[in-house]
């Protein structure tokens, strides 16, 4: 199994993919040309709303993929998802609403197809919400649930959970009046945990990204990741760091 789970797809100020763009690259040079895109979280893209945002957004990940020389098939444009992942040479998720995302995944049937052919051996990219659900639920998401999916199931091809976009408490130096007075990332974490005690969640932070070779995984970019369990101190991992599944 090959993944790699990123958190985020654009960097403040940056172009959209383009701090993660070496990663890409290093990632898709051994993978053939049929790239499957699933766009289904890209409900508002572009000035364009859901579904021809979903057109918007197979253009706007097709104009960073020609740089590597690689055409994407969306599954929103086929009569046969289910096929078109059948005969995938690398699985793609974009990020956007988890929500919208894993409402169109169950609606298509496309749940077990993609679990199948990542297990056996497709990679797999997503980013944002497309890393929610690797997970085995969609419940560490940030978004709003602006739809109610058929189950809250996802991928799970990896045993954790993961929230993308994780960001820290304000600094105690930064004004007053624009601290934020309700739960921090952390705190609202910390609930998951404390109805789902067995569970574990990796902290993803803007710029990083998850590479897992089977049950081996390295953290890539250039931040720390916080791993949070039920009852234990926040862990840190560098960037580098190696560790399993039990994120140990």
């Amino acid at each position: 199994m090959k993944l790699l789970l990123i958190s985020n797809s654009t960097n403040y100020k940056e172009p959209y993919l383009s701090w993660c763009m070496p990663l890409l690259e290093e990632f898709l040079q051994k993978t053939a040309k049929k790239i499957v895109f699933i766009p289904y979280a890209g409900v508002d893209v572009g000035g364009k709303v859901y579904p021809e945002s979903y057109d918007a957004y197979t253009e706007r990940v097709q104009k960073v993929f020609k740089t590597f020389g690689k055409t994407i098939l969306s599954v929103h444009a086929t009569k046969d998802p289910v096929d078109l992942i059948n005969h995938a040479d690398l699985i793609m998720v974009g990020g956007g609403n988890t929500f919208h995302l894993v409402a169109e995944l169950h609606r298509n049937k496309l749940i077990e197809p993609i679990r199948r052919k990542v297990m056996e051996g497709t990679p797999y990219i997503g980013w944002s919400a497309g890393s929610n659900v690797a997970c085995p639920t969609l419940c560490t998401t940030n978004d709003m649930p602006i739809v109610m999916p058929e189950s809250f199931q996802c991928l799970d091809l990896v045993p954790f959970q993961i929230n993308p976009h994780y960001i820290d408490p304000y600094p105690e130096e930064i004004n007053d009046s624009i601290r934020h007075g309700g739960e921090t990332r952390q705190v609202r974490l910390n609930e998951y945990l404390a109805v789902n005690q067995y569970k574990t969640v990796a902290g993803l932070r803007e710029g990083t990204a998850l590479w897992v070779e089977n049950e081996r995984i390295t953290l890539r970019g250039t931040r720390n990741m916080i791993v949070l369990r039920y009852g234990k101190k926040p862990v840190e991992k560098k960037p580098g760091a190696v560790f399993g599944f039990d994120l140990k």
